[in-house]
């Protein structure tokens, strides 16, 4: 896979409303569309991927659909990037499923999971990786709703995804989160965002603990800045502008560059690795 090279700072400025569209992106971020190749490492396997439509769950979208898999996507309300990526997944030859809706509801998140037994039969990789983020300077203009609404997304509908995935899943099964950089380093303008992200990295040792009788593997992958719809969708224009250029590699990931990861902590080469956090931070040390 060729190493992406055209998301170097500075950044065109641009802005988008929340939770932005690919399509609007300034570059265009790389999924792995014209890179990735598969070796059959999820051969037949049935994943459901959260925040599938673009971005980090894109990528691992096409790459495990490319490894063998069947994918379900579940999404907010962005159709038009859903589509996009569900295209990617029958070019590859697997099954593609779309959900949208907002997972901080504990019926949609049953909901997804009903769906995925219903079109697959059984779940055995669950990547839990759909995410909200907001940047404020100041706790006082952090509204009760916006941090609420975050701790709904990004940590209570893990807890209600994977709760409702386990019966359905068998030895051998994978459950990944993505948490975040901000779990260890957190971004003070982030504070709802990152404290949900250290709160990811506990659910993971928890929960791997709690399945590890079952043979269910649970782990988490720490991104750094990584070049996704919700970057210009979230942060100031100043920010975007350098996105990255912080971080030892000087640049931000391409999503292409976090499905590797995915990849081999949902295959069956991952046996003995659990309650692990893999951390994919351009040279960011997490210690």
């Amino acid at each position: 896979m060729d190493t992406p090279d055209n998301a170097q700072p500075p950044l065109p400025e641009q802005q988008q409303d929340t939770p932005g569209t690919t399509a609007k992106m300034n570059p265009r971020p790389d999924h792995g569309e014209d890179s990735y190749r598969g070796s059959g490492r999820l051969e037949g396997k049935k994943a459901v991927i959260t925040g599938g439509d673009s971005g980090i769950g894109r990528a691992v979208a096409i790459a495990f659909a490319r490894e063998g898999a069947d994918v379900l996507i579940s999404y907010l309300n962005e159709d038009e990037d859903a589509q996009d990526t569900a295209r990617w997944i029958e070019q590859a030859g697997r099954k593609a499923v779309l959900v949208p809706g907002d997972i901080g509801s504990a019926d949609h998140c049953r909901a997804i999971v009903d769906k995925a037994v219903s079109e697959f039969g059984r779940i055995d990789i669950l990547v839990n990786n759909a995410a909200h983020q907001m940047t404020f300077e100041d706790i006082g203009d952090i509204p009760d709703e916006e941090w609420e609404a975050t701790f709904r997304t990004n940590i209570h509908a893990m807890f209600y995804l994977s709760k409702a995935a386990v019966p359905h899943m068998r030895e051998g099964a994978a459950i990944i989160n993505t948490t975040s950089v901000n779990a260890d380093m957190p971004k003070q303008t982030l504070l709802p965002y990152a404290t949900t992200k250290g709160a990811i990295q506990n659910f993971t040792g928890g929960l791997a603990q709690l399945l590890a009788d079952k043979g269910i593997r649970v782990n988490c992958v720490a991104p750094g800045p990584v070049w996704t719809p919700l970057i210009p969708a979230t942060m100031p224009p100043e920010e975007v502008k350098e996105f990255g250029k912080s971080y030892p590699l000087g640049r931000p990931a391409q999503p292409s560059e976090l499905a590797p990861p995915y990849v081999m902590l949902a295959s069956d080469e991952a046996s003995y690795i659990s309650g692990a956090t893999i951390a994919v931070t351009g040279g960011k040390p997490i210690i």
